[in-house]
C-alpha cells in the first residue's frame, strides 16, 4: 500500500500545492481542515480516494490524533493573521503546533515538516511572530527531527498579498501601504511546497531554513512592480506608523465590540507591528539553495494570474496589438 501523508492545513493556500505535490509523488494524502466541505476542490489532486479532506480541530488532542494514526509523514501549515474567538495566535501557532508535533511523535511518525514564518521571533512585541517562535520550538521539542520552514511573503495564484491590493487599484487613484519602506523577499507558493515535500520525504536534514525569492524589494517597490503587471497608474502613498496604529487599533475595537461578527480584515494592530520588520532571508541561513530549489522570479508568475485585474482584463494583449496596428 502506498505511503500517507497526513497535512494540516491542506485546503489552504500552501497546503493545496503540498497536497498536489505529495499526490504526483504516489502517496496517498489526507487533508486535515476545518471545513472538509469546502475543501472538496483537493480530490481531483490524485485518482479517486488518493487525496481525501477530513474534518479536523487542532485545538483537541483526540482529532489531532485520529488525523495523525497511520501516517508516514505529517506536513504542518496552519496559520492566521488574525485571531479570532477560541482560535488565537497562542491556541493555533503556538499549542497547535507543539500538539501535532507531540501526538506525531507519539505515533511514531517518520517525518515532520512545519511551515512557520520569516520574523519568528520569541521576544517579538508581535503576537504572530512570537507564536511562531513558541511553535518552532515546541515542535523541535517534541520532534527533534523535524523540517521548519520559514518563507517570506508567498506568491501565488490565490495569494492574500498580491491579489489584495491588486483589487484595491480598482477603487481609486491613490493605493495605501503600511511600511513602504520595508523589505521583503517574496518567494512562489510552489517553490514553498516543493521544500515541503522534500521534507517530508526524508530528502532534506533537520533544521530550519528560510525561504525568499531572488529579488528583495521594499512594499512600496513590490507595489510599483504590481501597478506595471497589471498596467495602471496609482500613487502609492505610504501610511505612517502611528496614523496605521490608530486606524488598526479601530478596526481591532470594530471586531470586540461585534463579538467577530464584523471580522478585522483590513488591518489589525499585530499586523501593524509586523510590518514594521524587514521580511528577508537571514545572512547565512539555509534556504532553498540548501535543498537543491532554483527560486522563481516573481515576474515570470505575476502576469499569469494578476491579469484580471488590468482595464482590460483578458483582453489587454489584444487592445495593445490593435494600438500598435493602428500606428502603423
Amino acid at each position: 500500500m502506498s505511503k500517507l501523508v497526513t497535512i494540516f492545513g491542506g485546503s489552504g493556500f500552501v497546503g493545496r500545492y503540498i497536497a498536489r505535490r505529495m499526490a504526483k509523488e504516489g502517496w496517498r494524502v489526507r487533508v486535515a481542515c476545518r471545513r472538509p466541505n469546502e475543501a472538496l476542490f483537493v480530490k481531483p489532486y490524485g485518482t479517486p480516494g488518493q487525496v481525501e479532506p477530513m474534518a479536523c480541530n487542532i485545538r483537541d488532542d483526540a482529532s489531532v490524533r485520529a488525523m495523525i494514526r497511520g501516517a508516514d509523514a505529517v506536513v504542518n501549515c496552519v496559520g492566521i493573521l488574525n485571531g479570532l474567538g477560541k482560535n488565537t495566535f497562542d491556541a493555533v501557532q503556538a499549542k497547535g503546533a507543539g500538539r501535532i508535533a507531540r501526538i506525531a511523535a507519539e505515533e511514531g511518525v517518520g517525518t515532520m515538516v512545519h511551515v512557520s514564518a520569516i520574523g519568528a521571533d520569541a521576544g517579538s512585541a508581535s503576537d504572530y511572530a512570537r507564536t511562531k517562535a513558541e511553535g518552532e520550538a515546541a515542535v523541535q521539542a517534541a520532534f527533534p527531527g523535524a523540517v521548519i520552514l520559514r518563507p517570506s511573503i508567498i506568491f501565488g495564484t490565490e495569494d492574500g498579498f498580491f491579489n489584495r491590493f491588486a483589487g484595491m487599484t480598482r477603487m481609486g487613484p491613490i493605493l495605501p501601504v503600511v511600511g513602504a519602506t520595508t523589505r521583503f523577499q517574496p518567494v512562489y507558493v510552489d517553490d514553498v511546497a516543493q521544500a515541503a515535500v522534500k521534507g517530508a520525504l526524508g530528502q532534506a536534514a533537520p533544521g530550519i531554513y528560510e525561504l525568499g525569492g531572488p529579488e528583495v524589494d521594499s512594499f512600496r517597490g513590490l507595489m510599483g512592480r504590481m501597478l506595471k503587471v497589471i498596467q495602471r497608474r496609482r500613487a502609492v502613498i505610504g501610511i505612517p506608523f502611528f496614523v496605521a496604529r490608530i486606524l488598526a487599533f479601530g478596526f481591532d475595537m470594530l471586531q470586540a465590540v461585534t463579538l467577530g461578527l464584523i471580522e478585522n480584515k483590513m488591518l489589525t494592530r499585530d499586523q501593524v507591528r509586523n510590518l514594521a520588520q524587514d521580511n528577508v532571508v537571514a545572512p547565512g541561513a539555509k534556504g532553498l539553495a540548501d535543498l537543491g530549489i532554483n527560486p522563481t522570479a516573481m515576474e515570470g508568475v505575476l502576469p499569469e494570474y494578476l491579469w484580471r485585474y488590468r482595464p482590460a482584463g483578458q483582453y489587454a494583449a489584444i487592445k495593445d496589438s490593435a494600438k500598435n496596428l493602428k500606428k502603423a
